[in-house]
């Protein structure tokens, strides 16, 4: 496959400036190895598997929170098969968050426990299971009206879950659609259906921003295209390997990235005013 060089470099040199001016350095550096690490892993198991597939494109976002809306592969040809196509979608979001969980950890260890005044203008982030459990092992229960300020580290950590979490929502040409087709087939569509209302769902009652994940993933389709050999199913290490991501796909899940921003709130803000 064709590859422009300048682009990927444009575009990854882009992506660390806004990454650096969203959160700083360390912030920068950290997101920047978590992508990294998530996109060359589908890289370099697209390679083993004989798949073309370009560097990764990083994207720059500086309008963002995360200062990036992530980084993608384009991969083109036929996946010989459903291991061939499990191995692909299951390197990149357990690369990441390998990469991941030392910067949540060590990052909560570094920050800072500060009380929280009353009706002060701050922003509150959702909290997935694994965080909850580094605060707990790290810091230890904070007094009544405290909460952490976070260290840039640990917000990379927690980006880096988020962005694991979203990928391996088992929908369509997600990696986690991809997981899925190769634990089921085609009996995954029934599953990509039925997670569809789920994300409307959380979008009313959690976070407006899953109704713009439902709008692209219905634009480009939740089916999956079928490997040249779509019969023979994954051994059990496989199988295995798929239920430890569904367990990281739990611990990593972030219903509301920031709270306050589900639609029922954002209309009863609006109503009121």
């Amino acid at each position: 496959m064709k590859r422009n060089w300048w682009v990927h470099a444009g575009l990854f040199a882009l992506t660390i400036a806004s990454t650096y001016v969203a959160r700083g350095p360390i912030y920068s550096g950290a997101i920047i190895c978590i992508l990294l690490a998530h996109e060359m892993g589908h890289f370099l198991m697209s390679r083993k598997y004989g798949v073309p597939a370009t560097l990764p494109y990083f994207i720059p976002f500086p309008l963002s929170p995360f200062g990036t809306l992530g980084a993608v592969i384009k991969m083109s040809g036929v996946i010989r098969d459903k291991k061939a196509l499990f191995d692909i979608g299951v390197a990149g979001p357990l690369s990441g968050f390998i990469l991941a969980v030392p910067c949540l950890f060590i990052g909560t260890k570094l920050s800072v426990p500060m009380k929280v005044p009353a009706g002060g203008n701050f922003v509150f982030m959702g909290e997935p299971l694994l965080l909850k459990f580094a605060e707990w092992l790290m810091v230890g229960n904070l007094p009544t009206g405290f909460d952490l300020f976070i260290h840039p580290l640990a917000y990379a950590g927690w980006v880096g879950l988020f962005i694991t979490a979203l990928n391996l929502l088992p929908i369509g040409q997600l990696d986690g659609g991809h997981i899925l087709y190769g634990v089921l087939g085609p009996k995954s569509r029934a599953v990509s259906r039925a997670l569809i209302p789920f994300l409307v769902l959380l979008a009313i009652f959690y976070n407006v921003g899953w109704l713009v994940l439902v709008a692209l993933l219905l634009f480009f389709g939740i089916g999956h295209p079928h490997p040249l050999d779509a019969d023979t199913p994954l051994d059990g290490g496989r199988r295995v390997l798929a239920f430890v991501m569904l367990l990281v796909f739990v611990v990593s899940f972030i219903p509301a990235p920031f709270v306050g921003t589900s639609l029922i709130t954002l209309l009863r803000g609006l109503l009121g005013a």
